[in-house]
Protein backbone atom coordinates (compact mmCIF):
# COMPACT_ATOMS: atom_id res chain seq x y z
CA UNK A 1 0.00 0.00 0.00
CA UNK A 2 1.31 3.29 -0.83
CA UNK A 3 1.72 6.23 1.55
CA UNK A 4 -0.59 8.21 0.19
CA UNK A 5 -3.26 5.23 0.28
CA UNK A 6 -2.53 4.96 3.79
CA UNK A 7 -2.86 8.89 4.79
CA UNK A 8 -6.29 8.67 2.90
CA UNK A 9 -7.21 5.61 4.73
CA UNK A 10 -6.33 7.46 8.44
CA UNK A 11 -8.20 10.47 7.57
CA UNK A 12 -11.35 9.73 5.79
CA UNK A 13 -12.70 9.15 9.05
CA UNK A 14 -12.00 12.73 10.16
CA UNK A 15 -12.94 14.13 7.17
CA UNK A 16 -16.87 12.27 7.54
CA UNK A 17 -16.90 13.23 11.35
CA UNK A 18 -15.67 17.18 9.68
CA UNK A 19 -18.52 17.07 7.16
CA UNK A 20 -21.40 15.77 9.81
CA UNK A 21 -20.23 18.52 12.30
CA UNK A 22 -20.01 21.85 10.25
CA UNK A 23 -23.49 21.99 9.00
CA UNK A 24 -24.49 22.09 12.57
CA UNK A 25 -22.67 25.73 13.32
CA UNK A 26 -25.23 26.78 10.93
CA UNK A 27 -28.34 25.39 12.68
CA UNK A 28 -29.22 27.99 15.27
CA UNK A 29 -29.52 30.44 12.10
CA UNK A 30 -31.43 27.72 9.77
CA UNK A 31 -33.95 27.47 12.41
CA UNK A 32 -34.32 30.98 12.85
CA UNK A 33 -35.47 32.02 9.23
CA UNK A 34 -37.46 29.00 9.49
CA UNK A 35 -39.23 30.00 12.05
CA UNK A 36 -39.99 33.64 10.86
CA UNK A 37 -40.68 32.06 7.54
CA UNK A 38 -43.25 29.66 8.91
CA UNK A 39 -44.96 32.03 11.28
CA UNK A 40 -44.49 30.59 14.45
CA UNK A 41 -43.04 33.38 15.32
CA UNK A 42 -45.26 35.97 14.60
CA UNK A 43 -45.15 38.09 11.23
CA UNK A 44 -41.80 39.14 12.13
CA UNK A 45 -39.01 40.22 14.03
CA UNK A 46 -40.19 43.80 14.93
CA UNK A 47 -43.78 44.38 14.72
CA UNK A 48 -45.15 48.08 13.69
CA UNK A 49 -48.39 48.02 14.73
CA UNK A 50 -52.14 48.24 13.68
CA UNK A 51 -52.90 50.21 10.70
CA UNK A 52 -56.15 52.09 10.50
CA UNK A 53 -57.37 52.32 6.50
CA UNK A 54 -60.59 53.21 6.25
CA UNK A 55 -63.09 50.66 7.33
CA UNK A 56 -60.26 48.20 7.22
CA UNK A 57 -57.48 47.14 9.70
CA UNK A 58 -54.53 45.59 9.21
CA UNK A 59 -51.16 44.97 10.91
CA UNK A 60 -47.83 45.71 9.56
CA UNK A 61 -44.51 44.45 10.43
CA UNK A 62 -40.73 44.41 9.57
CA UNK A 63 -39.84 40.71 8.47
CA UNK A 64 -36.24 41.49 9.31
CA UNK A 65 -34.60 43.71 11.47
CA UNK A 66 -31.96 45.27 9.81
CA UNK A 67 -30.66 47.28 6.58
CA UNK A 68 -31.74 46.67 3.39
CA UNK A 69 -30.72 43.56 1.31
CA UNK A 70 -29.39 44.94 -2.19
CA UNK A 71 -30.48 42.08 -5.01
CA UNK A 72 -28.21 43.54 -7.85
CA UNK A 73 -30.14 45.54 -10.48
CA UNK A 74 -33.47 46.21 -8.41
CA UNK A 75 -31.15 47.79 -6.26
CA UNK A 76 -31.90 47.92 -1.95
CA UNK A 77 -34.88 46.22 -0.83
CA UNK A 78 -36.66 45.47 2.32
CA UNK A 79 -39.05 43.49 2.91
CA UNK A 80 -42.59 43.87 5.19
CA UNK A 81 -45.20 41.46 6.30
CA UNK A 82 -49.07 42.19 6.43
CA UNK A 83 -51.56 40.58 8.04
CA UNK A 84 -55.32 42.01 7.34
CA UNK A 85 -58.00 41.30 10.03
CA UNK A 86 -60.82 39.06 9.69
CA UNK A 87 -63.41 40.80 8.52
CA UNK A 88 -61.16 42.66 5.57
CA UNK A 89 -60.06 39.24 4.32
CA UNK A 90 -62.75 38.88 1.83
CA UNK A 91 -62.94 42.30 1.14
CA UNK A 92 -59.50 43.43 0.11
CA UNK A 93 -58.30 42.66 -3.12
CA UNK A 94 -54.59 43.60 -3.43
CA UNK A 95 -52.56 45.34 -0.58
CA UNK A 96 -49.51 47.11 -1.53
CA UNK A 97 -46.68 49.19 -0.12
CA UNK A 98 -44.16 51.92 -1.19
CA UNK A 99 -41.70 54.22 0.38
CA UNK A 100 -42.69 57.71 -0.71
CA UNK A 101 -46.28 58.81 -1.58
CA UNK A 102 -47.90 56.67 -4.89
CA UNK A 103 -48.96 59.41 -7.45
CA UNK A 104 -51.83 56.05 -8.33
CA UNK A 105 -52.98 52.90 -7.54
CA UNK A 106 -50.88 51.63 -11.13
CA UNK A 107 -47.93 53.15 -9.17
CA UNK A 108 -49.15 51.65 -5.69
CA UNK A 109 -45.65 49.72 -5.22
CA UNK A 110 -44.87 46.23 -4.07
CA UNK A 111 -47.40 44.37 -3.69
CA UNK A 112 -48.11 41.85 -0.70
CA UNK A 113 -48.23 37.93 -1.73
CA UNK A 114 -49.30 34.90 0.45
CA UNK A 115 -52.32 34.20 2.35
CA UNK A 116 -54.22 37.25 3.52
CA UNK A 117 -53.28 36.32 7.59
CA UNK A 118 -49.55 36.50 6.61
CA UNK A 119 -48.21 38.03 3.32
CA UNK A 120 -44.95 39.28 2.60
CA UNK A 121 -43.54 42.09 0.09
CA UNK A 122 -39.98 43.46 -1.23
CA UNK A 123 -40.28 47.10 -0.90
CA UNK A 124 -37.80 48.45 -3.33
CA UNK A 125 -35.85 51.38 -1.24
CA UNK A 126 -35.47 54.73 -4.26
CA UNK A 127 -32.48 56.33 -4.47
CA UNK A 128 -33.66 59.81 -3.41
CA UNK A 129 -35.08 58.12 0.07
CA UNK A 130 -34.31 59.48 3.30
CA UNK A 131 -34.98 59.39 7.19
CA UNK A 132 -38.26 61.68 6.26
CA UNK A 133 -39.31 59.32 4.40
CA UNK A 134 -43.14 57.75 4.51
CA UNK A 135 -44.03 54.17 3.89
CA UNK A 136 -47.61 54.24 2.30
CA UNK A 137 -49.91 51.19 2.46
CA UNK A 138 -52.40 50.56 0.41
CA UNK A 139 -55.60 48.60 0.06
CA UNK A 140 -57.97 47.96 -2.69
CA UNK A 141 -61.56 46.72 -2.49
CA UNK A 142 -63.11 44.40 -4.57
CA UNK A 143 -65.40 46.84 -5.16
CA UNK A 144 -63.02 49.41 -6.78
CA UNK A 145 -62.53 51.09 -3.31
CA UNK A 146 -58.70 52.81 -2.71
CA UNK A 147 -58.03 52.90 1.22
CA UNK A 148 -54.14 54.49 2.41
CA UNK A 149 -51.97 54.87 5.30
CA UNK A 150 -48.84 56.37 6.01
CA UNK A 151 -46.35 56.36 8.54
CA UNK A 152 -42.64 57.96 8.66
CA UNK A 153 -39.88 55.34 7.94
CA UNK A 154 -38.28 55.78 10.91
CA UNK A 155 -41.21 54.21 12.33
CA UNK A 156 -41.39 51.36 9.98
CA UNK A 157 -37.86 50.62 10.23
CA UNK A 158 -35.86 52.46 12.18
CA UNK A 159 -32.42 50.25 10.81
CA UNK A 160 -33.80 51.32 7.42
CA UNK A 161 -33.84 54.91 8.22
CA UNK A 162 -30.43 55.01 9.84
CA UNK A 163 -28.52 52.96 6.90
CA UNK A 164 -30.07 55.79 5.10
CA UNK A 165 -28.73 58.37 7.37
CA UNK A 166 -25.21 56.52 7.04
CA UNK A 167 -25.61 56.10 3.44
CA UNK A 168 -26.35 59.72 2.72
CA UNK A 169 -22.86 60.87 4.51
Amino acid sequence: MSALAARWRRWRFHLSALALIVPLGFAPGYFRQLSLEDGSVGLGERTIGVQRLGRWKATLAEFAVGPPVVEGPAGPIKTFSLALESVAVDDVKAAYLKIGRPRSIRSAGALFEGAPYRQTAGVAVPADANGDSEVWLTLEGWDGSIEQASLPLSEASPSTAAWLAARAK
